[in-house]
């Protein structure tokens, strides 16, 4: 097949090809399946794979203006490629600070055919420990704008999408997923046997969720034999609660999900959590570990009740809940049995793989949910 019949796309993303999750478990697990459906694809990266380990370290401001720098330049001298692309297909944001001016230039200059996606309210106002001022940059308001340039809009889940068609109607709902064939899946091996381990995944960014669950972990751990685990980038240094921390690490990620015998995901009942895409729910259960969560957004819909996982909103109920599953050998079995089937049908790359490329190949539809 020549070149010329190809469709060529250019990948624009925050962070290094790899390294964010929201990019690895948005676009990034698709790409692999381009190679033989006639497309063609570039990838751009706002920050370096060298810059990205200082990104999210306290102070130094003066390199990480550098680096800001440096991705604008970047940036601009993209915008000279425009040319060779039937397609931009823009994740989040083409730059993290700023107006969206390269959006506007793509959109209204070259008149580009953009494909929007993203996976949290990032409308929302919120800054970062790391960098506390760097909000006051970001111009979130900059996303209705973005959606309204749009050719298509890919969100994860129905608030983004509600939110979206305020400013465009041809809004897909492409839920996070994971690859259950050669990633998520659960090695044969026999699973901890005591104590039960109860545990939380994320970043530092998400610790405000955890004191809804703490006071019913410290209960449990009182009444109960049973091991608490924390992976994330950084130890979420709880008070008053025994507990091991594993640093997040891509190469163990799967090996340290799969100590879990029950996984947490607490959240709190507000506007940036409703926009959350349950990524933590759809990685225990694809690997057979069934979820305790807040039936907050989309939580609600990925967790059967009783059937693969729990709800709980009180601290009684997270209590109970998680009570039931350590002293329930047969129910967790079943529950994460029951959980990876829900997810290999409606939250895996090979369950939504032809809905991901049809934003290439479909004309815009008033109507796409």
């Amino acid at each position: 097949m020549n070149s010329e019949d190809r469709l060529h796309i250019l990948f624009i993303a925050p962070y290094p090809k790899g390294i964010g999750p929201s990019q690895r478990f948005r676009f990034e697990h698709y790409l692999g399946s381009l190679a033989g459906s006639k497309i063609m694809y570039s990838y751009s990266t706002f920050i370096s794979e060298h810059d990205y380990p200082f990104l999210h370290q306290k102070g130094g401001a003066l390199k990480k203006a550098v680096i800001i720098m440096k991705g604008f330049l970047n940036r601009f001298l993209l915008l000279f490629t425009m040319f060779k692309y039937d397609f931009i297909y823009i994740h989040r944001e083409a730059a993290p600070v700023g107006p969206p001016i390269f959006e506007w230039i793509i959109a209204k200059i070259f008149r580009k055919k953009i494909i929007y996606d993203f996976d949290d309210s990032i409308w929302v106002f919120q800054a970062s420990e790391a960098n506390p001022f760097a909000a006051l940059l970001k111009c979130t308001w900059k996303v209705r704008f973005i959606c309204k340039w749009s050719w298509k809009i890919s969100v994860g889940n129905q608030f983004l999408s509600d939110f979206a068609k305020k400013y465009n109607k041809s809004v897909f709902i492409i839920p996070t997923v994971v690859d259950t064939d050669t990633v998520h899946f659960r090695p044969a091996i026999a699973s901890s046997l005591f104590p039960k381990v109860i545990g939380w995944t994320g970043t530092f960014t998400n610790f405000i969720n955890l004191p809804i669950v703490i006071p019913a972990l410290r209960r449990l751990e009182k009444e109960c034999s049973l091991d608490i685990l924390f992976i994330a980038d950084r130890d979420p240094l709880i008070p008053d609660l025994r507990y091991r921390f594993k640093k997040w690490n891509k190469g163990t990620e799967i090996a340290d999900l799969c100590e879990l015998d029950i996984g947490l995901m607490p959240l709190l009942n507000e506007e940036v959590q409703k926009g959350k895409c349950g990524f933590k729910a759809i990685q225990y259960m694809a690997l057979e570990i069934p979820a305790v969560v807040s039936p907050v957004g989309v939580n609600a819909e990925i967790v059967d009740e009783g059937v693969n996982g729990y709800f709980a909103n009180t601290t009684d109920e997270w209590y109970s809940k998680l009570k039931q599953l350590l002293n329930d050998d047969s129910k967790r079995t079943v529950f994460g049995k029951n959980a990876r089937d829900k997810i290999i049908s409606s939250y895996s790359v090979k369950s939504t793989r032809s809905l991901f490329l049809s934003l290439f190949t479909s004309e815009p539809s008033h109507n796409q949910e």
